[in-house]
């Protein structure tokens, strides 16, 4: 198969993920998956966005007003939305309520209209936006320019982190941003720089940390070659977080030396995996460790997070097209060896977009015909087309 027909593939299948009010999250019949997904939502727009398709992009104009209509009247945006016969059913989250989801929202109608020039979408959405940054700063609980997640607030909602989550903090950072485009007042400046300095000065050891966030942990903390998972009142969650990481390089946080150490280790763990791509945190969580009694108990329904696999170490497309996308502008020949590698597994057994796939055995996970796992296929190679996002 050629390069040309791995995006086709790719792309037809955001096309069949379109509904009349936005993108599913799979287009299959799995139920659970035939809803609008914020997150999914979102980066299936941004995707859309890049590539360009007027359909796909009308597509994300609906996912958009489909979150906004839905939105609660204190600000949070659903984790999805889901339409049968006349009835809508909407949801905020599972065993806890989802945080990332009013960033991804932020995120997405600020790159909507970025893209194509259009300030209507945001100009009608303004509200929802506003609404959506208070109800952010009300979580940090303490004033002090952190929100704390609830464990399975994110997009690992059956993992262990919890806390100042790095990965959340990066999102808010990158939706405030994007907004400030639009939308410049001192405040949002102030936001942004103080947050910026929060996680730069608190998420990785350094020696210029005059007052630390939490002083008795950083005070104990290694110095690691990558940012951390977390802070919580317990002390650091030190385990690598993929995405989080790639955000932070997308964002261009911390100095060239650190971002170069990030790289380095992330290069040494994607090169040691026989996928070739890094996982979604590492080390997986085994039987013998300690946290495995929270992980096993972390899940609604099944267990699905054994070692090497889903959150636990297991490899998503997605997570390694934000990877690709955030060291593009020092390394592009990692960026294109991990889109090689992403085209890989999107078409194994005949193009069918796992959702993610076992780190160890290489074996498929999760549903089939995924969209973020297209979209993410579609992201990169439009960004290492030239394309960008607002950010």
């Amino acid at each position: 198969m050629t390069s040309t027909t791995n995006y086709i593939k790719a792309k037809e299948l955001l096309l069949k993920a379109s509904a009349d009010q936005g993108f599913l999250a799979s287009a299959t019949d799995v139920a659970n998956y035939k809803r609008v997904w914020a997150r999914d939502g979102v980066i299936c727009g941004l995707a859309a966005l890049l590539d360009g398709d007027e359909t796909l992009i009308n597509t994300f104009k609906n996912t958009l007003l489909t979150l906004a209509k839905n939105q609660h009247a204190l600000g949070n945006i659903p984790s999805n939305v889901f339409f049968y016969e006349n009835n809508t059913e909407v949801s905020f989250g599972g065993l806890a309520g989802r945080v990332d989801t009013i960033s991804w929202f932020i995120i997405g109608v600020c790159n909507y209209t970025f893209i194509t020039k259009d300030e209507s979408l945001l100009i009608e959405l303004k509200s929802n936006i506003e609404k959506g940054f208070l109800l952010l700063e009300a979580w940090e609980f303490n004033v002090n320019d952190l929100i704390y997640v609830p464990r399975s607030g994110n997009w690992a909602d059956e993992y262990i982190t919890e806390g100042h989550i790095l990965y959340d903090q990066l999102l808010r950072l990158w939706a405030l941003r994007s907004y400030a485009h639009f939308n410049a007042s001192k405040k949002i400046t102030d936001k942004i720089n103080s947050i910026t300095d929060k996680i730069d000065s608190n998420y990785r050891k350094s020696d210029n940390n005059p007052r630390p966030y939490h002083p008795k942990a950083f005070k104990n903390l290694k110095n690691y070659d990558y940012w951390m998972a977390s802070i919580n009142p317990s002390g650091y969650q030190t385990m690598f977080d993929g995405f989080a990481n790639s955000l932070a390089l997308l964002l261009d946080i911390g100095d060239s030396t650190f971002k170069k150490r990030v790289v380095g280790y992330a290069e040494q763990l994607r090169q040691s995996l026989s996928l070739k791509l890094i996982p979604a945190f590492w080390k997986p969580i085994k039987k013998d460790d300690a946290d495995w009694r929270l992980l096993t108990n972390n899940c609604k329904y099944e267990f699905r997070n054994y070692p090497f696999e889903f959150h636990n170490g297991g490899t998503w497309q997605i997570v390694n097209a934000f990877y690709g996308i955030g060291v593009y502008t020092h390394h592009k020949t990692i960026s294109l060896e991990v889109l090689e590698h992403i085209k890989g597994l999107n078409s194994k057994e005949d193009f069918s977009f796992s959702e993610n796939f076992n780190s160890k055995t290489g074996l498929p996970n999760g549903i089939e015909f995924c969209a973020w796992s297209a979209a993410g296929e579609i992201l990169l190679t439009q960004y290492l087309k030239g394309k960008k996002l607002l950010n």
